[in-house]
């Protein structure tokens, strides 16, 4: 099987994207502290974009919707990594730690 084969190919994307999200889902359960949970989240949210695409390119009659929804999918990202790290310094100027075990005291 070739190079070219392979990148021919939805299974290879998916398969691909899968792995992103899943190592997402794992960093997010395993992590403890909340800088480890933000570049899990990275994970997850470039999973998600990769299948968009991914069915944007071999599957979608118009070729632009998958290209929109990823560009949304990265728009959300940037804002997640902006708010969560501006969060995650509060936190830090606060308590003097970013592990998430440490933080106790919180109340929602």
């Amino acid at each position: 099987m070739s190079v070219l084969t392979l990148y021919n190919s939805l299974n290879t994307f998916l398969i691909l994207g899968a792995l992103l999200f899943g190592m997402g889902v794992y960093g997010i359960v395993t992590r403890k502290t909340f800088i480890g949970m933000l570049i899990a989240a990275e994970l997850l949210l470039a999973g998600a974009s990769v299948n968009f695409m991914a069915f944007n390119r071999f599957t979608a009659p118009d070729p632009v919707v998958g290209q929109i929804f990823t560009l949304f999918i990265m728009a959300i990202a940037a804002a997640e990594a902006a708010i969560g790290l501006s969060i995650v310094i509060a936190v830090y100027y606060h308590y003097k730690s970013i592990n998430a075990e440490d933080i106790v005291q919180l109340k929602g």
